[in-house]
């Protein structure tokens, strides 16, 4: 069976530094079929497919609309791997993505409702909700950074059950639906500067525009994948 394409939305005007070592990072490690990069295209990315979306709402409605696009196009696999431009893998994966999940759903909203408040906890709200509704009473949170195989039918089942929520949470809401199942992990997002909270033995890494910067984390990453990809132009090509 062919492995998965890989499908990662990008924001206009992202810094692609991230990008170009998460890219190095499947390489290195997923086994994977075409590339496609949904919304934006860096200039120094090739041997991808490029599938441009209009980006006019949220991040969270861009987000949706570009894993709507996927789902809806021909040419990307049945199956796909949806990741994010700060996901990276660091350990190889030869059996593809693992199942992995958060936990239930109520035990992350209470880690945001004490120290933030917003959309994102909103979303995560109703989304739940419309879980319980839909007989699901303690739905899993699959609202990890890591990435995720999804099913196209399947995802756009879920993304039209979730139409009406300003913010869907999208993985959670198919993870939920499809029966996924899987294994609890904690979440791997690193958000300061500090060399602690991850390792050699991490599996899975993303980081935020900071952290990868300027941060302890941000260099392991660019230590660990110094190689080029297939993804980018090779150096003094433009």
């Amino acid at each position: 069976m062919a492995a998965p394409d890989l499908v990662i939305p990008v924001r206009e005007g992202a810094a692609s530094e991230e990008l170009r070592y998460a890219l190095r990072s499947v390489a290195a490690h997923l086994p994977h079929g075409r590339v496609w990069l949904v919304g934006h295209r860096p200039p120094w990315a090739v041997n991808v497919e490029h599938l441009p979306t209009r980006q006019t709402g949220t991040k969270y409605q861009n987000t949706t609309a570009a894993v709507r696009a996927a789902c809806e196009h021909p040419g990307v696999s049945e199956q796909f791997v949806l990741s994010n431009d700060d996901f990276f893998l660091m350990h190889p994966q030869p059996d593809g993505m693992p199942v992995l999940h958060r936990g239930p759903v109520r035990n992350v909203e209470a880690y945001y409702a004490a120290r933030a408040s917003g959309l994102y906890l909103r979303g995560m709200r109703d989304t739940a909700r419309l879980l319980v509704s839909l007989g699901h009473p303690d739905p899993m949170s699959y609202e990890l950074h890591v990435p995720m195989t999804v099913d196209k039918a399947g995802m756009l089942a879920a993304l039209d059950t979730g139409r009406h929520l300003a913010v869907v949470h999208k993985r959670t809401l198919y993870g939920n639906l499809a029966g996924l199942g899987g294994t609890q992990i904690r979440d791997v997002k690193v958000l300061h500067r500090a060399p602690h909270g991850y390792g050699p033995n991490s599996r899975f890494l993303s980081t935020m525009p900071d952290s990868f910067a300027n941060g302890h984390v941000g260099q392991f990453i660019r230590d660990a994948f110094r190689r080029p990809s297939p993804y980018e132009k090779p150096a003094g090509r433009r």
